[in-house]
């Protein structure tokens, strides 16, 4: 079993088999843990787009939390490239580790079926990178951006699909998640 923690309510988790997906109704944070986990905490008050967000209240917190249980349990956290997370909670650059052996693995999510690059770092702890399932690294430029503050012809993706995790990397991702161990606490 794979833990799914704070999906969108419409999530492509929720069509995958033996993942237990935790959407704002059931609340990530009550999550009893057991299990390795896929962790995609709001990302709008630490992204690169952070100045345009309205986060609710405590939003911003449950990155930390997040952290602490991949740290915990194992598994994968997902954030935008960017994002000022990984300074905050001492995650390791791309190359480096941290004293919980979990490790940076940046990635563009067009490589899984994403419209725009959408540039994303994932924090693995647990899973050796030689364990990863196959990258499907694709070249060349996407049909849309996430955001352009220069000229660029390309149309901008919607805000929702900008929080939407394409299907094929939901199950890259569950499928690194399972290879996890637990951490050494967090």
């Amino acid at each position: 079993m794979i833990a799914a923690l704070f999906a969108r309510a419409d999530s492509v988790y929720k069509t995958l088999h033996d993942v237990d997906v935790w959407d704002i109704e059931r609340d990530a944070r009550k999550w009893p843990g057991g299990c390795p986990v896929v962790a995609h905490p709001p990302c709008r008050a630490w992204g690169r787009l952070r100045k345009f967000a309205r986060p609710r209240k405590g939003e911003r917190q449950l990155a930390i939390w997040a952290v602490r249980q991949v740290r915990q349990w194992g598994g994968v956290l997902e954030h935008p490239a960017g994002s000022l997370l990984w300074k905050k909670a001492g995650l390791p650059a791309p190359g480096t580790r941290d004293r919980f052996g979990g490790w940076t693995l940046p990635i563009h999510q067009n490589w899984w079926g994403h419209r725009a690059e959408k540039a994303t770092l994932l924090y693995i702890v647990g899973c050796e990178p030689h364990q990863l399932p196959a990258i499907p690294i694709v070249l060349g430029e996407t049909s849309h951006v996430v955001q352009s503050r220069k000229r660029d012809s390309r149309p901008h993706i919607s805000k929702a699909e900008r929080e939407h995790t394409p299907l094929l990397l939901a199950q890259w991702l569950c499928s690194v998640a399972s290879q996890c161990t637990g951490g050494v606490g967090g």
